[in-house]
């Protein structure tokens, strides 16, 4: 469990007696004084910084931290310090949050932290994968390259995220609403036609009869039929977050089906082939990259798949070897990256692959939305049908009881 933290204020002095002063996290005064001395600073004044409530819930979203990552990209690659493009970025910025971030950010690399330490001081914002890469381009001096690359990998990971959502979220809100609809017309509008059915003196069909036995039944257990789907939504996710066996066994089985399994495997396959070209782009080593690269897959089965790639990488096979034994990589992205391995273009090949996967996915999507859309209307249409016909039978047939 991670430990809570707080920001401070302090104030020290360096070796040389120079006077500095800052804001950084830390669970307690006494640790934070401990971490100043180990950065060679003297410390003096340290007090808790309490942010007032209207800040408190105030976050950085993914959109900002790759604008971020452009704007300073931009500005070291003018000649301006890291310091001075804190500045700059925080005076354009009217997010609090974001404010205080640099403000952190800019303390630790006054006090003699590498940008890579002070990012790996707020995991929250910065994962292993983002601070692995600006460490990579502190180390080759080509820090705004990466920082260009990392700004183009957060804008396409947050587009295919969108696309995404978009694709399956419109038929979700439909469904629901004709879910809706026809739920309230059983409880609401068939009771009142069956208070007019009973003065007609004549047997109603038998399909109305049914209609309205659904409607008595469901107006009789509505309450439980919602506590018991909301508990067993409820479990079920329960399950799938704390039970690592479940929630694998439950993406295999997505995996198999047709169209959407396709999807999440060439969602996963092409965060891992864009992330890993990225990061190998960047200069970092293919096994140190594999770690952060497995988190970024967005599939606790691919996830899986890519750490023990890693550790087959680290007992001496190679890429496109190791990946044969997972089940999970195709024959195209092996192939791609044991022409990369041969040729010394290993990144490039990768980068060729997720670009194939990406317009596969992009292919997938309007497929799939071209599938749900008319069964999405088809289904809407025959329950709403059906029970307009079951309430309308009755009428059609009282002239015979006249």
């Amino acid at each position: 469990m991670t430990e809570k933290t707080y920001s401070y204020a302090w104030q020290g002095t360096t070796a040389q007696g120079t006077l500095v002063s800052g804001e950084s996290r830390g669970r307690s005064p006494a640790l934070l004084r401990a971490d100043l001395r180990k950065r060679g600073i003297r410390p003096g004044h340290i007090e808790r910084v309490r942010p007032p409530l209207w800040r408190r819930r105030g976050k950085v979203g993914t959109r900002e931290l790759s604008q971020f990552s452009r704007q300073l990209a931009s500005l070291i690659c003018s000649g301006v310090t890291l310091l001075q493009a804190f500045e700059v970025i925080a005076q354009s910025s009217s997010n609090p949050a974001l404010i205080t971030l640099l403000g952190a950010l800019k303390a630790d690399i006054s006090a003699g932290s590498s940008l890579a330490d002070a990012l790996r001081k707020h995991p929250a914002y910065f994962d292993a994968l983002y601070c692995n890469l600006i460490a990579a381009g502190e180390q080759s001096g080509s820090l705004n390259t990466v920082l260009e690359q990392v700004a183009n990998l957060q804008e396409q990971r947050q587009a295919l995220r969108a696309r995404l959502k978009k694709a399956m979220s419109y038929p979700l809100i439909v469904l629901l609403t004709g879910l809706g609809v026809s739920g309230l017309l059983l409880l609401e509008v068939v009771p009142q036609f069956q208070a007019m059915f009973n003065g007609f003196g004549a047997e109603l069909p038998a399909f109305t009869r049914r209609v309205i036995g659904l409607s008595d039944w469901l107006a009789q257990y509505v309450g439980w039929l919602l506590v018991c789907a909301v508990g067993s939504a409820w479990g079920l996710r329960h399950a799938y977050q704390r039970q690592p066996v479940f929630r694998l066994w439950c993406l295999r089985q997505v995996l198999k089906l047709p169209v959407v399994g396709a999807l999440l495997s060439h969602t996963a396959l092409a965060r891992f082939a864009r992330t890993l070209a990225t990061s190998f782009a960047a200069g970092v080593p293919l096994v140190e990259a594999l770690g952060p690269v497995a988190g970024a897959c967005g599939n606790p089965l691919y996830e899986q798949a890519v750490l023990r790639l890693r550790k087959d990488l680290a007992s001496g096979q190679a890429l496109s070897q190791a990946m044969g034994s997972s089940g999970l990589f195709p024959p195209l992205l092996q192939q791609m990256c044991a022409i990369g391995e041969t040729g010394g273009t290993l990144d490039d090949m990768l980068a060729r692959v997720a670009s194939h996967y990406e317009s596969a996915i992009e292919g997938l999507l309007d497929n799939l939305a071209s599938l749900l859309e008319p069964l999405i209307v088809l289904i809407l249409g025959l329950l709403v049908g059906s029970l307009v016909i079951a309430m309308y039978l009755p009428i059609f047939q009282l002239g015979s009881v006249i």
